[in-house]
């Protein structure tokens, strides 16, 4: 990825799955960024294991507990990566963190809405607003005018599905909240998109394609995109973005995606 130099990048959900894919590229890249934040509900437990033996290989990984659905939580990871920062802004914070039901529309709950929004929307908010300061401090010390994830940027994981224009695959899902939750999570990249531009700060929604992973596995589908091919695909797309991008929904090719 040469056109993606960072110094800093927090991936949230980033045990498994793509969070996970996003870690590993990140960390193999030629010029890896100086520390790379991997957050996740329960850094010692036996499903953070591969991140575990990532750490012991590479100390620029720094696996800090984060979930995501509750604000404290979210504090307390702020002031640990400001620590590790010692002073430097944090250049790019990927929002990959989400849940889903497989639910259809009748048996949706205020309980299920509840918990999809709470961790797929509320969450990315929260996050945007706790690290918006290391963010800010990133794009001041990045000269020029322009900007891009390599400078300060925030990434929110949506999905097609939370698409309104485009219902593609309903006939295999419904999963209506979430749904709902990636819709609202479009609207508030378009709302930081407009309120951190003054900053510097890029927001971008990003699809990362059906990928197979637990969660695009859940329904009981083959997914056709492979992890590795979504990531790397992301990490190019991550390399090109400049302001003309900043409040887009594009996917893991660079396509725009209807909102």
């Amino acid at each position: 990825m040469a056109g993606l130099g960072l110094r800093s990048v927090l991936v949230t959900g980033a045990n498994r799955g793509i969070g996970l894919g996003l870690v590993q590229h990140f960390l193999a890249m030629p010029s890896p960024p100086k520390w790379v934040f991997a957050g996740c509900r329960e850094p010692k437990g036996q499903r953070a294991q591969e991140l575990q033996n990532l750490a012991s290989k590479h100390p620029n990984l720094v696996i800090v507990p984060l979930e995501v659905s509750d604000p404290a939580s979210i504090k307390a990871a702020a002031a640990r990566v400001g620590e590790h920062l010692e002073g430097s802004g944090l250049n790019l914070l990927i929002n990959n963190a989400a849940i889903a039901r497989i639910i259809a529309l009748q048996e949706e709950t205020l309980e299920t809405m509840r918990q999809l929004y709470t961790t797929n929307t509320i969450g990315p908010m929260l996050l945007g607003q706790a690290f918006l300061p290391l963010l800010k401090k990133a794009a001041q010390e990045s000269p020029g005018a322009g900007m891009s994830c390599s400078r300060a940027a925030i990434i929110n994981m949506s999905s097609a599905g939370g698409s309104i224009g485009n219902t593609l695959g309903w006939d295999l899902m419904q999963v209506v909240s979430y749904r709902c939750s990636k819709a609202a999570l479009n609207m508030l990249t378009k709302c930081q998109s407009l309120s951190y531009q003054e900053h510097g700060i890029l927001c971008v929604a990003l699809h990362p394609g059906w990928v197979q992973t637990d969660m695009g596995s859940a329904a009981g589908h083959q997914p056709p995109v492979t992890v590795d091919a979504s990531v790397r695909g992301m990490l190019k797309v991550l390399s090109s973005l400049s302001e003309k991008d900043t409040g887009t929904f594009l996917d893991w090719e660079g396509k725009v995606v209807p909102w």
